[in-house]
């Protein structure tokens, strides 16, 4: 039997020492400073046991991983309507690119791309205005890890309005096609606060649950009965999605090297899921150059080799 433990433990000790630590995202103010030695993990398993390394309790930004939340809400708002404004199939292209948008109408590939997310970030504006909306958004996150001091960092959020100039282009060209209802403006200030979550490994691991047990979210102690949040079936599809496309153009890659459905950010954070198993959160600032975290990758890979988790191997 593993031991969990010592295994996030000896995974800890050597990322400290690891020599190619990657580069924190230089674009957004808030995230070039941040100390590239910073390494956190945490790993959740289905009974609640927590194991915990490095950093696990320190925030940070979580970027893109908040499209995991909105990707949920968005589906209990609207349902399977959603696919008909953003598809499901990895993009082959950076997270932020312009390009598959003029020749798909409009489209984008999936919901973890920038274009996709501005247009779930449209769908959940559809009921409220923007600061309600990012009530909302931090209520939901906040009761799926049970912590009340998750914020939004908006020194974060306000720098990434002042440099945002690609995604408001996206923004614009969905827009020129019809595929966002609000004004462009509401809907990216939205979405830059969404991003703007800072919340700390252990927290992120917490806050994804529910997708390692079906869509329940466990009780707090063990035996408790937890509430549901998704349906087993779309827990699943959110996961599937995770898989093939949330690390952008790093998915296929992702996924053979670790083989667990993934969201990353430029943050430094990947959280990722063993069905049944585990929720891991992993935060280092220092990216590879398709912008998903250097050292958590490797981290994670050394998970999987040591636990024999993979959604390919599942005995």
């Amino acid at each position: 039997m593993v031991d969990l433990s010592a295994v996030v433990a000896e995974i800890a000790a050597e990322m400290q020492a690891a020599p190619d630590r990657g580069v924190p995202a230089q674009y957004i103010p808030g995230l070039r400073d941040v100390d590239p030695a910073r390494f956190g993990m945490a790993v959740i398993e289905m009974d609640g046991t927590c194991h915990l390394a490095g950093d696990a309790d320190e925030a940070f930004s979580i970027q893109s991983i908040s499209k995991v939340f909105a990707l949920t809400l968005a589906l209990g708002a609207v349902g399977d309507q959603l696919w008909t404004r953003v598809g499901r199939e990895p993009s082959g292209t950076a997270f932020n690119s312009i390009v598959q948008l003029e020749t798909e109408h409009g489209i984008p590939r999936n919901p973890f791309i920038n274009a996709g997310a501005i247009v779930v970030s449209d769908v959940l504006l559809g009921r409220h205005e923007p600061r309600e909306a990012i009530g909302e958004m931090l209520r939901f996150v906040r009761g799926l890890a049970g912590e009340e001091d998750i914020i939004v960092d908006r020194a974060v959020a306000a720098a990434e309005m002042e440099t945002g100039h690609r995604n408001m282009a996206l923004a614009h060209y969905m827009h020129a096609f019809g595929n966002l209802k609000n004004p462009v403006e509401r809907v990216l200030g939205f979405y830059f606060h969404q991003c703007a979550l800072a919340m700390s490994c252990r927290q992120l691991a917490l806050a994804g649950r529910y997708l390692m047990a079906r869509g329940v979210q466990p009780g707090a102690t063990a035996g408790e009965r937890g509430r549901s949040v998704v349906s087993p079936q779309r827990a699943r599809r959110i996961n599937a999605v995770m898989m093939t496309c949330g690390h952008y153009d790093g998915s296929g890659e992702f996924a053979f090297r670790v083989g667990l459905p993934g969201k990353s950010g430029v943050g430094g954070g990947i959280l990722a899921i063993a069905p049944c198993k585990a929720s891991i959160a992993v935060w280092s600032p220092g990216l590879n150059a398709r912008g998903n975290s250097q050292l958590g990758t490797l981290a994670l890979e050394r998970l999987v080799q040591r636990t024999g988790w993979s959604v390919f191997d599942p005995g």
